[in-house]
């Protein structure tokens, strides 16, 4: 079985390669040309450049070209495929693996889009992973990806508000008094794309509101809780650490938060995933 999933999960290009699994790679794109985000030290780089420009760089999906020459490789091995996308509501990349599937007039193809991206998508790819080399079969896969994905949850609070105003999302003035102030926005991946939740004083305000919005849920313990955060590892470390402690959880890993969701929230933003229960 052969198991897609894009470069919005963060997995880096040795990640794919231990798990078995292929990359489709979106485009980021600086002033100045394209810019990679294959593994940890590029993202570190990343953010180091973003930090410099004036403006936001471009992303760009998949061309379906991208995915059909996987599928066909799988045809010939006669394969199935399983594909996990970025969520629909930020980018049409679920849109090319579609296309590419009726240009490759290959029934063996089974495309998810995740509703999800970075900690959360990466998640649901390990998941299915661990199902492949389980024995599992395709059918049972999907069924289990297509439960969890609706019952996931990413939360994370930003360090500054100067990204969403280089993307248009607030007005400049309200950027700079917010930073003034100290404002830290926390956001949600909710119905497809990502929410405002609500405006936090301080990093010890934002981390407060995001264990009283993890603290809401009702939690499937047997499921692990992902820490993210972008640029500053020390920050993810001292959020997990407190966030574990505070709530003795037992299965949780931390990880680091590329460029294609990162140009939008910008360097040193932590964010935490989990499981809710099925209603």
């Amino acid at each position: 079985m052969m198991i897609i999933t894009d470069s919005a999960s963060d997995i880096t290009r040795q990640e794919a390669k231990e798990m078995n699994i292929r990359i489709v790679w979106l485009k980021t794109k600086f002033s100045d040309g394209d810019f990679l985000l294959e593994t940890e030290e590029d993202f570190t780089r990343f953010f180091e450049k973003l930090a410099t420009e004036k403006e936001l760089p471009v992303t760009s999906q998949p061309s379906p070209e991208e995915y059909l020459a996987l599928y066909e490789e799988a045809k010939e091995k006669s394969e199935e495929v399983l594909v996990i996308t970025l969520s629909s509501g930020l980018s049409g990349t679920v849109n090319a693996a579609n296309v590419a599937k009726q240009m490759s007039e290959y029934d063996k193809i089974h495309i998810i889009d995740s509703e999800q991206a970075i900690i959360t998508q990466r998640f649901l790819v390990q998941r299915a992973v661990e199902m492949r080399e389980a024995g599992k079969c395709i059918s049972e896969i999907v069924e289990t990806i297509e439960d969890l994905k609706k019952r996931v949850t990413v939360c994370g609070m930003l360090d500054t508000l100067t990204y969403l105003k280089k993307g248009g999302r607030i007005p400049a003035a309200l950027a700079v008094l917010g930073n003034m102030l100290h404002i830290k926005p926390v956001i949600e991946l909710k119905d497809k794309v990502l929410t405002m939740l609500g405006k936090a004083r301080g990093r010890s305000g934002g981390i407060k509101y995001l264990w009283k919005e993890f603290e809401s849920y009702d939690i499937d313990e047997t499921e692990p809780v992902y820490f993210g955060y972008t640029s500053d590892r020390e920050a993810g470390e001292k959020f997990m650490n407190d966030t574990v402690e505070k709530y003795g959880l037992k299965n949780y890993r931390l990880y680091p938060v590329g460029g294609i969701i990162g140009t939008h929230v910008g360097p040193s933003c932590v964010a935490i995933s989990f499981v809710k229960k099925s209603v």
